[in-house]
């Protein structure tokens, strides 16, 4: 079917309507995304309404690929109710053909698109997320607070009988170069002795280098350094495995992440959890565009129940919940990551091939 004259023509119309819906999409996000980041770093020196721009747009594949789940359901249900409209669909099953025949475009499609955000978007997403961060990094210059709560995770050091925590704002270069970063030493009985805030912090072979640095001892006034060095034995291999984000990886740099890290006996679940989400993406989309068959199929000639359609879009925005959810979990290594990513969309399919064979095949 999906190679026929019929099937040929149902696969463009489902391209076609992506298409369109992903221009719509992608310039309400841009419109939005760029209110946001204007709005949050119009502040900083560097700032500059061009840079924002730019800056939106190489932010906006990673959005997009938050979107596409969505985007798979109102596509699939607005060509399903389009070709029910104009009784193509019924002309369709007149001829013979069953719903698992004509709706293999359809599926196709979505399982297509699940290929290519897997391929291309995310490698995108992740390019883009580096060089927003280096930018805005840039923006903040020397201005930026040194107090800003820390979005990474803290990183601890034992060397030569000094105990630091290290913190950062941001994180750049694969982990080897932190902005606004924060070095916090300990005694042997675990009580602060001295807290450096670092504009930068730069990995070097055996040290930290640190500039623009304000130290802070119990009982001392706080003292101004444009340069401290500070002794450490990690590898910058180690750091940056340690540091780097799941987002910032494209998709076919995770295995050689994942087995890096795991050289080092780094936890490696969220790295593995972002494999199997994307390795997932396609069968989510697929299982989305069944969800929407399950509430398009139906037969009407000028409107869809409006409680079907919205039943259609909350059990859509179910499952993506849940997907979020349990990517959480097994981020967190509450549950395996191939399980938590996993078993969703394949319940979802079950349930959408199931009511689709219920309503269709009795």
């Amino acid at each position: 079917m999906i190679f026929g004259t019929l099937g040929r023509y149902f696969f463009r119309r489902y391209l076609l309507t992506t298409m369109w819906f992903f221009l719509g999409v992608i310039g309400i996000v841009y419109l939005v995304d760029f209110s946001e980041t204007a709005g949050r770093l119009s502040g900083l020196p560097g700032y500059t309404v061009t840079g924002g721009l730019v800056m939106t747009a190489v932010r906006l594949p990673l959005i997009m690929q938050q979107t596409v789940p969505f985007i798979a359901l109102f596509v699939g249900m607005t060509v399903l109710i389009g070709l029910n409209r104009k009784y193509e669909l019924v002309v369709t099953r007149a001829a013979g053909i069953s719903v698992w025949q004509f709706m293999s475009p359809f599926l196709a499609g979505a399982f297509l698109l699940g290929v290519l955000v897997m391929t291309v978007l995310n490698p995108l997403a992740a390019w883009g997320q580096r060089q927003a961060a280096i930018v805005e990094s840039n923006w903040r210059g020397e201005g930026s607070a040194p107090n800003a709560a820390p979005q990474v995770p803290w990183l601890r050091q034992i060397s030569s009988g000094d105990d630091a925590v290290i913190g950062a704002h941001t994180v750049l270069e694969n982990g080897t170069l932190l902005m606004d970063a924060v070095f916090v030493h300990f005694d042997s009985t675990d009580h602060i002795i001295l807290r450096q805030d670092a504009a930068s912090a730069k990995l070097e072979d055996g040290y930290w280098l640190l500039k623009n640095v304000v130290e802070r001892r119990p009982g001392e006034v706080a003292a101004r350094k444009d340069e401290v060095r500070v002794r450490t034995n990690l590898k910058q291999d180690f750091v940056q495995q340690r540091l780097t984000a799941p987002e910032t990886i494209g998709f076919f740099d995770l295995s050689s992440r994942i087995d890096a890290a795991k050289s080092f006996g780094i936890p490696t679940k969220a790295l593995e959890t972002q494999f199997h989400s994307l390795l997932s993406q396609p069968l989510l989309l697929v299982a989305m565009t069944l969800i929407a068959a399950t509430v398009s199929l139906k037969f009407s000639r000028f409107n869809q129940s409006r409680s079907v359609i919205l039943g259609g879009i909350l059990s859509g925005f179910v499952l993506y919940v849940v997907t979020v959810l349990v990517k959480a979990f097994g981020s967190s290594g509450v549950v395996p990551p191939f399980v938590a990513t996993w078993i969703p969309v394949t319940v979802a399919l079950a349930l959408g091939a199931t009511i689709l064979l219920h309503q269709e095949d009795g």
